[in-house]
């Protein structure tokens, strides 16, 4: 049954990729239309439009979310949305080569990995590790050709990628530890919502607001809206509910190589062997990480499935059961603090 469950398992696990991939697929169909900050600041209005009044109108009044509730998902969606698109795209901008901006940001499972031991308390084990080493090199196997340093550019611009990387997974880490309670609509409205008002401002103070006329722009616009917005960060804050941090962010390997295919099926950029070959090898890393352990015993102290300590997993249950007391009627002394 968890083969075919639409809220956990391999379902969600493969829409998270191929709804991820189609933010690049988007970005090229827009930016050849347009400049980056008209397409991500129409992208995030017709977004704000079609579930702000929603959420505004029904999901408030039903969750009662506190002021920290909303500011943190504000600054989730400052990290994760805004900071992120804005650095990819405009890296590309800049100059430096979109294999190189595809492999930097593929760091961000590795730098993950390192960070929820420490900050969340999430074990990432050895057999893990190997899996998100091994899919770091695959994931090099794919873009190697893009991958060649100018020396006519200024070396500051292969930071900028590294500013989308972090942020990223800043907001993984800080919707792991404290948002997991909030309902994913909720967090998704928020999170868009604050990611409009920042465009918007950012496109009306460079000149930039005025859509061409376009249609292309349009439809690129609603590839990016229903694919990439509500699909790819929907399915993300939705796999990092169930499962850890280390899991959700090895999926990001299989990105580059499904962008890869499509942008071959979509507009004939070349797929060569290597390419082939570095998707077979991510899929293997990927499976590698999310295995589940072979036996779990009482005494071993660690969830077979999650390789989580108990400490995790009550702090998961905690979440899970708290994202069910929203869902509930409110009780005339209000929501229990979290």
């Amino acid at each position: 049954m968890r083969l075919l469950s639409l809220t956990s398992g391999p379902l969600p696990a493969a829409a998270l990729v191929v709804t991820w991939s189609s933010g690049f697929i988007g970005a090229r169909l827009g930016t050849d239309t347009a400049d980056t900050l008209t397409v991500l600041m129409w992208r995030f209005l017709i977004v704000a439009a079609l579930v702000g009044p929603w959420w505004w109108l029904v999901r408030r009044h039903r969750h009662h979310l506190t002021p920290r509730d909303v500011a943190t998902q504000a600054v989730v969606g400052l990290l994760a949305q805004s900071i992120y698109l804005l650095s990819s795209v405009k890296s590309i901008e800049l100059g430096v080569p979109v294999g190189t901006t595809s492999l930097i940001e593929s760091l961000q499972p590795l730098v993950a990995g390192a960070l929820v031991g420490p900050l969340l308390k999430e074990r990432v084990s050895g057999r893990q590790w190997i899996g998100l080493v091994l899919g770091l090199i695959a994931v090099a196997m794919v873009i190697g050709d893009g991958l060649s340093l100018a020396t006519d550019r200024p070396g500051w611009i292969y930071a900028v990628p590294f500013i989308g990387m972090a942020t990223l997974t800043a907001a993984t880490l800080l919707q792991r530890g404290h948002g997991t309670a909030i309902a994913l609509t909720d967090s998704l409205a928020i999170q868009c919502c604050t990611s409009a008002v920042l465009f918007t401002c950012l496109g009306l103070a460079s000149g930039h607001a005025q859509p061409p006329s376009d249609g292309g722009f349009w439809v690129a616009l609603l590839w990016m809206v229903f694919l990439s917005t509500f699909g790819g960060y929907g399915f993300y804050w939705l796999n990092l509910k169930h499962h850890s941090v280390t899991r959700v962010n090895s999926l990001i390997y299989l990105c580059p190589p499904t962008t890869a295919f499509w942008a071959f099926l979509m507009f004939g950029d070349p797929l060569g062997a290597m390419a082939i070959t570095g998707f077979v090898i991510s899929l293997s890393a990927v499976l590698l990480v999310n295995r589940p352990a072979a036996s779990t015993t009482p005494e071993s102290g660690h969830d077979a499935e999650n390789d989580t300590p108990p400490s995790s997993l009550s702090s998961s249950n905690r979440d899970h059961d708290a994202a069910v007391e929203t869902s509930r009627p409110p009780r005339p002394h209000g929501r229990r603090p979290s």
